[in-house]
């Protein structure tokens, strides 16, 4: 791969400056570093929410949304990545938890490589350069300037080389960005599993793209149950089948016991807490592995399209 995932995002990132008109984004001017404003007070557009969940992959996945309509009649969120290590784990992942006096937000995007403080990034020697990098806040409030040299600092660059993008969950550019973590929770799963990320080749997934939600706490429960319940992610490995065999019945979310209720209900019970939540859980709800290694195929799990009726309202 010639350039890597911060220059690649870097480029996307310029792109979403160039056409932010036509895509909703706002430019933050007065920061001491770049700040897209995707969608925090307000709905934002579909194709910018395409444009940040490639941002997020570091400019290695692809993601569609599609206007077919399944059995719920709703849109969904395709994703898909030759690079699936880099894009989804060195990446995608909000792995950084980020605060400042009462400003918090879930970091992701391959400026996290730069901080490399994360565990899965050190199992895995995932890195880069300091360079101009580029990082995505989850967020209903646009960062302060504290939060921007605090994020800086952790990555070793200078504030004027980083360049954030922010969107709520209750927008279309939130919705769409964490609905295409398909693959990247299926990765987690696997790695919560000890399963060697580097043996998977090659990842697609789809999950339903929820009605926008009038809230983040809302939107916060319609994406994760888009994954949980409607999510299916295939998956193309090189490793031995007994491998795969060692965490095949465990990798959907149906092999939780929480499985079954909205993620709302759950989250409520343990009193807003994820930590106290079953791991097993945080899954796609079908999941095929393909061993070109061996030509063998497995398909587990189950898509719950009533879950999902319950979850979003749809009568």
């Amino acid at each position: 791969m010639d350039q890597q995932p911060n220059q690649l995002a870097h480029q996307l990132f310029e792109m979403a400056v160039s056409n932010r008109d036509a895509l909703g984004i706002r430019l933050d001017s007065e920061s001491c570093s770049r700040v897209l404003d995707f969608a925090v007070g307000r709905a934002g557009s579909l194709d910018a929410g395409v444009l940040l969940g490639q941002i997020c992959m570091g400019g290695l996945g692809r993601i569609v949304v599609c206007n077919d309509e399944g059995p719920l009649g709703l849109r969904s969120v395709e994703v898909s990545t030759d690079e699936p290590l880099l894009a989804c784990i060195g990446s995608q992942y909000a792995g950084w938890p980020i605060s400042c006096g009462d400003y918090f937000a879930m970091g992701s995007g391959p400026v996290r490589m730069l901080r490399g403080e994360e565990e899965i990034l050190t199992a895995y020697k995932l890195s880069a350069l300091q360079q101009p990098a580029v990082g995505v806040l989850e967020s209903n409030q646009m960062p302060p300037d504290a939060i921007l040299e605090q994020m800086a600092a952790e990555s070793g660059i200078e504030p004027n080389l980083l360049n954030v993008c922010v969107a709520r969950t209750a927008s279309w550019p939130g919705a769409v960005q964490v609905v295409a973590r398909s693959i990247e929770v299926a990765m987690h799963k696997l790695n919560e599993l000890q399963f060697d990320l580097r043996t998977i080749c090659s990842a697609k997934g789809t999950a339903p793209l929820p009605p926008l939600a009038g809230d983040d706490m809302t939107a916060l429960g319609w994406t994760n149950d888009a994954i949980l319940y409607g999510g299916r992610v295939e998956i193309v490995v090189d490793t031995t089948d007994d491998a795969v065999n060692a965490v095949i019945d465990l990798l959907p979310s149906s092999s939780s016991s929480e499985f079954g209720a909205p993620f709302l209900d759950i989250f409520e019970r343990y009193n807003k807490d994820f930590y106290k939540i079953d791991k097993m859980l945080f899954s796609p709800a079908s999941v095929r592995i393909d061993n070109q290694a061996t030509g063998t195929v497995w398909d587990v799990g189950e898509i719950r399209h009533d879950v999902l009726r319950r979850s979003f309202g749809i009568e």
